[in-house]
């Protein structure tokens, strides 16, 4: 049974922390009308500290698509294959063990992909698939998810690498001044995170189920406005209430697998904002502490989109994991309105270091 492992994150150097995106905020957009609105939301987020690929001074400018994508490209080549060595060793496994590289990222645009300058710069093999995925924004890091879980389900010998690599800094539009903008642009920050899915053996999630739910009509509440300055990202202020019909897309999946989504052990879940956390806990009626990884990130980094659900689940881990054969949740909430969703159980190591199979 495919079994996902522990993933390896990096966020970068250059730190920005509320209290500096508030006083930003102040003096940039004195003038705006709705500026106390804007401040209370961005304050409201939990948001303790982002980190960025460049100094705030330089994130405000904008020089302009082509240079942002070319540093878009430049840093992900940079800062990507550490993080993938460490997903690599953490999975005891090599470059040379890998069958598929699912690689996602919305806030930079690379053709080939990415996956194609890995392949070669890192000595992947020739034959190593390539599943690039552009356009589920922050739901991509549970697409991946599922995507390597079907992989390895369908041939259950391959491990898969999924590599999230966001730099959201790099889509700030200073003339966007709308509220949904105002607020993204204290909400979310840049990260990267890898992570491997084996066939057979290892430690972490053993990947049981996965599914994917759309809400109907809702494909404009989140999304990018393409124009000659880049990206222009788009936030319907509706998107808060999502958790109110995806809770029982999560309880379906649940229930067909046998399982209440009420009663898990633990819950790796995308932090978009802390409504979504707080309602999720309510329609799912679950104890807040349910997602305190994915608080904690939240709090941390900012939502750092597709990589969100595998920074939580390495908080999981860091935390010492759960107890063999404990059921879980992974899901990953985007654009569509989309929930990219999975069930499992732990996987652990006993003290020998032999792998002690989850029951199915």
């Amino acid at each position: 049974m495919a079994t996902l492992c522990r993933p390896a994150v990096s966020v970068p150097e250059h730190v920005i922390t509320m209290e500096e995106t508030l006083a930003l905020a102040r003096s940039h957009h004195a003038d705006h009308p709705q500026l106390p609105l804007a401040l209370r939301l961005i304050e409201n987020t939990g948001v303790r500290t982002r980190h960025l690929v460049q100094p705030i001074e330089e994130t405000l400018k904008h020089p302009g698509f082509e240079d942002r994508n070319a540093l878009y490209q430049a840093e992900a080549k940079a800062r990507v294959p550490a993080v993938v060595r460490r997903a690599l060793d953490d999975a005891q496994l090599r470059t040379a063990d890998i069958d598929v590289i699912i690689y996602v990222s919305c806030t930079g645009f690379m053709m080939p992909s990415l996956t194609a300058w890995l392949i070669n710069e890192m000595e992947f093999s020739s034959d190593t698939r390539q599943i690039p995925i552009a356009q589920l924004g922050c739901a991509a890091g549970g697409a991946a998810v599922n995507r390597a879980h079907d992989f390895c389900t369908a041939y259950p010998d391959a491990n898969a690498l999924i590599v999230a690599c966001e730099f959201c800094s790099l889509c700030y539009q200073p003339t966007d001044l709308g509220i949904g903008s105002l607020l993204s642009n204290g909400l979310f920050g840049d990260g990267v995170a890898a992570a491997v899915v084996r066939g057979r053996g290892g430690t972490g999630i053993t990947l049981e189920r996965n599914g994917s739910y759309l809400i109907p009509k809702t494909e404009d509440w989140i999304a990018y406005d393409v124009r000659a300055t880049g990206f222009h990202f788009l936030l319907d202020k509706r998107v808060p209430t999502t958790m109110e019909p995806l809770a029982p897309a999560l309880q379906e999946l649940a229930g067909l697998h046998g399982w209440n989504a009420s009663e898990l052990d633990f819950y790796i879940i995308h932090a978009g904002g802390p409504r979504i956390l707080d309602d999720l806990s309510k329609f799912l009626q679950v104890p807040p502490n349910a997602f305190r990884f994915s608080r904690a990130t939240l709090t941390e980094y900012g939502n750092i989109a597709s990589a969100v659900v595998l920074d939580a689940l390495r908080r999981l881990f860091d935390e010492g994991g759960a107890h063999d054969t404990a059921r879980g949740m992974l899901a990953g909430f985007g654009p569509g309105i989309t929930a990219e969703m999975s069930l499992g159980r732990w996987r652990a190591a006993d003290d020998r270091g032999a792998l002690v199979e989850a029951a199915v």
